[in-house]
């Protein structure tokens, strides 16, 4: 069965930007091949489920596609499928972010105008 480096693929999958970047992730347990941590030269075959930290986003993936050559982006999305199960926690997640910031305000700075009425009124 063909097998590549878990590395590699996150790469080639366009995961992380560098070889570098998915090789710390891995180290610092980030990334798990079927509910556990490995090490960046561990191998992954096509049906394996990986779970990937990225932020506030989990992303939970079932590898479809071997590839040590990082292609373009959609080349990139048939390496793998992300579960219904995941998608639906990652919307929900950008939701309550967009709900989270469009309820606070945005502070405002006073126009050069009424900077001049506030120290006038200061002054007085």
């Amino acid at each position: 069965m063909l097998k590549t480096r878990i590395d590699k693929w996150l790469w080639a999958a366009r995961f992380y930007k560098t070889r570098a970047l998915a090789k710390s992730s891995l180290e610092t347990g980030k990334v798990k091949i079927d509910g556990q941590k490995c090490k960046p030269s561990r191998s992954i075959e096509i049906g394996d489920k990986i779970h990937i930290e990225q932020g506030d986003i989990d992303k939970i993936l079932i590898v479809l596609g071997l590839s040590e050559q990082r292609r373009g982006a959609p080349d990139a999305q048939k390496l793998y499928q992300e579960t219904s199960e995941s998608i639906q926690r990652r919307e929900k997640v950008s939701a309550e972010r967009k709900a989270f910031f469009s309820s606070t305000p945005k502070s405002v700075r006073p126009t050069k105008k009424q900077r001049r009425q506030i120290h006038q009124f200061w002054e007085k």
